[in-house]
């Protein structure tokens, strides 16, 4: 039975863009202590034993059209303390996102090879 998501993967065509994205956007730091891999990646802690993993591969769905709405595509859904904060440093980069169309705090945006994430506020 499953008891617990450890990490999720997303591929990326340009690890800098990604890593860009993810550490100046999102705030994330490197874990330094994953072992290297046979090819480029970086892994990033989220919480306590969950974790973000980017690999440099080939996008296997280049030109797929996807839909507008995250919520409407495979998304990974993440909690965040402060949606303002985020959703203010998503506009000064540049990013577009859409509010959750279910009335509660949260927000669907794009990684940089099109990866859709939802941002749901959960205040402790």
């Amino acid at each position: 039975m499953i008891s617990a998501i450890l990490h999720t993967t997303f591929l990326t065509s340009d690890l800098t863009r990604s890593r860009a994205f993810y550490e100046g956007v999102l705030g994330l730091r490197p874990d330094l202590k994953r072992p290297a891999l046979g090819y480029d990646g970086v892994w990033y802690d989220v919480a306590e034993n969950q974790q973000i993993h980017l690999m440099l591969l080939p996008d296997p769905e280049a030109g797929l059209q996807r839909p507008a709405h995250g919520g409407r595509d495979r998304h990974v859904a993440f909690a965040v303390a402060d949606l303002d904060k985020l959703t203010e440093r998503l506009e000064q980069a540049g990013i577009a996102y859409t509010l959750s169309s279910s009335g509660r705090r949260a927000l669907f945006c794009r990684d940089p090879d099109q990866n859709a994430l939802e941002f749901i506020e959960c205040v402790a």
